[in-house]
């Protein structure tokens, strides 16, 4: 289901195989700095297919990124080829939302991987707020990645995962405790893909976090937050976006992107 050797090459790793916490921990860290989070595809009407060999073909061999169920679907077959127990989970997003702001559908993927026993939370497709480590599954306390620190509470059928910003603890999403099929994302990678209120349809929207920094760009706006230090932040003429995305992001932009590349300079002088 997977060429493991390309996956591995593709995020530069070259240590143990074993089906180790180490391991896991390594592959974590490594994915969101080198496939970055991206639904161009959306935005050029092209669909996003689920299907291995189309997500392979994207990801790991044409040097794209995609969105959570592209980037989790590769990660779950990755380390599942390396012996590791893992569960699709689906979540509603909760990031950027009011208490008072109704319902969302369940729209992103995560994993639960078990070692010894031990359940995790793996994610390397939430955006910008992208984890760069699993956490305990099963602890409520706050817990440290090499970015910001994660929590998780327990709330019945679900748990919400909060991140720690400056600013406090901001809700990221609520994940359902139920285990998915493959069919089960069909509905919401279509809802992601193609309804005109997903937020693919409307905004250009690229992130990478490496170990030096999070890379943030919401349709010409780019931010970048270096650790300890002030967020730097630019705003793009359509060059400058093109040149970005093929620098920070390490994107192959085609001339077919031109137009996106437009209407996202066009939505950020509206202040979208």
């Amino acid at each position: 289901m997977i060429d493991l050797d390309a996956y591995l090459a593709r995020i530069g790793y070259d240590g143990p195989r074993e089906p180790t916490l180490a391991t896991l921990r390594a592959l974590h860290g490594l994915h969101p700095a080198r496939i970055p989070f991206e639904a161009v595809d959306v935005l050029l009407d092209r669909g996003v297919s689920l299907v291995p060999e189309a997500v392979d073909a994207k990801l790991i061999h044409a040097g794209r990124g995609g969105y959570c169920f592209e980037q989790n679907d590769l990660f779950r077959r990755a380390l599942t080829a390396l012996g590791f127990a893992v569960e699709g989970l689906i979540a509603r997003v909760q990031w950027m939302r009011a208490p008072d702001d109704p319902p969302v559908p369940r729209s992103h993927m995560a994993l639960r991987v078990t070692i010894d026993g031990q359940r995790w939370l793996a994610d390397v497709g939430f955006g910008g707020c992208v984890m760069t480590a699993p956490i305990r599954f099963d602890c409520a306390d706050a817990q440290p990645t090499p970015h910001e620190p994660y929590r998780l509470t327990d709330l019945g059928d679900e748990v919400r995962l909060d991140v720690q910003l400056p600013g406090g603890w901001a809700a990221a999403y609520d994940l359902s405790k139920a285990v998915q099929r493959e069919a089960d994302y069909e509905p919401a990678n279509w809802f992601n893909a193609t309804h005109p209120a997903s937020i693919f349809r409307k905004v250009l929207l690229v992130s990478m976090a490496t170990p030096q920094a999070r890379y943030m760009l919401t349709n010409n706006h780019l931010t970048i937050r270096r650790r300890d230090l002030e967020p730097e932040r630019h705003v793009l003429g359509v060059d400058d976006l093109g040149h970005a995305l093929e620098t920070y992001f390490r994107l192959p932009v085609e001339a077919a992107w031109r137009p996106v590349l437009e209407r996202a300079v066009a939505a950020g002088a509206h202040g979208v």
